[in-house]
């Protein structure tokens, strides 16, 4: 459940810069990268499954063991379609900036400007575009709430496995996009549009 938070004149300051940012029209040269983790348990289990058999579902017993955990990082541009998603063993700041400087290496060298939208973890800089308590304005939280439904529901005892199912769903994801629907049926550059009804046109 997301906590709004007081609506200050900090706070609607915060969130209307990210509004008009989200809004603005689409330059490649000026990429809007929003970026967001998550920390996974993994769980080992502590007896081996039955496995399914015609008409039967597979069954699996409700004790597990703990093995520790892993981050998993994600970055989205929602208006130049591309995803880049990392697991890596922790979440310090040296971890954050090593997948940020991947990112801006492997898919961003020959831009002019990134606009990185983050929220307020305290691995990250201090320059974010997220009100405090306003976290789901970053699109990235949105991805990974996705993400999580489709690929992380099933547990996992080893990172590795982990690496590999979201290898998985992001190469899956890429060769479906093409049935996507890649016109929107409003007019998200209206002149008449809120900012916010321009991000509801953006996020469709």
């Amino acid at each position: 459940m997301w906590c709004i938070g007081e609506l200050t004149a900090e706070y609607r300051r915060c969130r209307y810069e990210l509004l008009e940012l989200y809004a603005r029209p689409y330059d490649p040269r000026e990429p809007v990268i929003c970026l967001d983790e998550k920390c996974k348990q993994l769980l080992r289990e502590t007896r081996r499954p039955l496995p399914a058999k015609v008409a039967t579902l597979a069954k699996e017993d409700y004790e597990y063991e703990r093995a520790g955990t892993c981050n998993i990082f994600l970055a989205v541009e929602p208006r130049g379609q591309r995803r880049i998603a990392q697991v890596t063993a922790r979440r310090t700041k040296v971890d954050f900036v090593a997948f940020v400087c991947r990112m801006l290496r492997r898919a961003y060298s020959r831009v002019r400007t990134v606009h990185l939208v983050l929220d307020n973890l305290n691995v990250h800089w201090r320059e974010n575009y997220t009100p405090n308590h306003a976290s789901w304005l970053n699109m990235a939280e949105i991805e990974i709430g996705i993400l999580q439904r489709h690929c992380l529901a099933r547990s996992a005892a080893e990172q590795a496995t982990l690496t590999t199912a979201v290898a998985a769903w992001q190469e899956a994801d890429r060769k479906l996009s093409r049935h996507y629907v890649s016109q929107l049926t409003c007019s998200c550059t209206s002149p008449r549009l809120s900012a916010a009804e321009r991000l509801c046109c953006i996020t469709t």
